[in-house]
């Protein structure tokens, strides 16, 4: 799983197979792909400093997304492959994660996109979305838990080539960097209070 934070929009790599079927076809299409976009697995982010980070979606977090015309792309750019509002792209949310299917016939890019994953020179998916609310949890000294609790949006799944690069280790470093500051502060703020605590007993003893 690799991971890459922006302004509003998430994306992340999944590290399970995008594949044509054979069987159980939810589209009749000779192009037909299907893959899970993530799953509500905990995966891991990275180890900085002796500490191992976390990330997991909740089971409910995809409900209520807004997902009226998600689009299928590569790399999360470019043309537009496929999509909800034609009926190329269909998307599930079940017990394991966001389920994806899709008809790559209907133009010349799809179809080559499509020729690439029955080679396999495209094994993996990708998606984006924005977080609504997340939560951080912290089991033991060594290890921190990012959970991600609602999802509002789901921009596109994607397929990708290049599932991990510097700018997504990048990334998952500065959301790493962020609790632990965040962890800081708090530990001074609650030395602050209890400084102040003491203050303010010490005073009411010379009283």
């Amino acid at each position: 799983m690799t991971i890459q934070i922006m302004k509003g929009k998430n994306n992340r790599t999944f590290f399970a197979p995008l594949a044509p079927a054979e069987s159980q076809k939810r589209l009749e299409s000779n192009y037909y792909v299907e893959g899970y976009a993530t799953t509500f697995t905990r995966y891991l982010l990275g180890e900085w400093d002796g500490i191992k980070f976390y990330e997991e979606i909740a089971a409910d977090a995809l409900r209520g997304a807004e997902v009226s015309d998600v689009v299928f792309l590569y790399d999360h750019w470019g043309k537009v492959l496929a999509r909800q509002s034609n009926g190329t792209l269909g998307i599930e949310i079940d017990s394991k994660g966001l389920f994806c299917y899709a008809d790559l016939s209907k133009s010349t890019a799809s179809r080559e996109l499509y020729e690439e994953i029955t080679v396999r020179l495209i094994e993996r998916m990708s998606w984006s979305f924005h977080i609504a609310e997340r939560s951080w949890q912290r089991p033991d000294d060594f290890t921190r838990i990012h959970r991600i609790e609602r999802v509002s949006k789901i921009y596109d799944v994607s397929a990708v080539g290049i599932p991990a690069n510097s700018e997504t280790e990048i990334s998952a470093r500065n959301l790493a960097e962020s609790i632990l500051l965040a962890e800081q502060q708090e530990r001074l703020e609650l030395q602050k209070r209890k400084l102040q605590l003491k203050s303010k007993l010490a005073l009411e003893v010379m009283q």
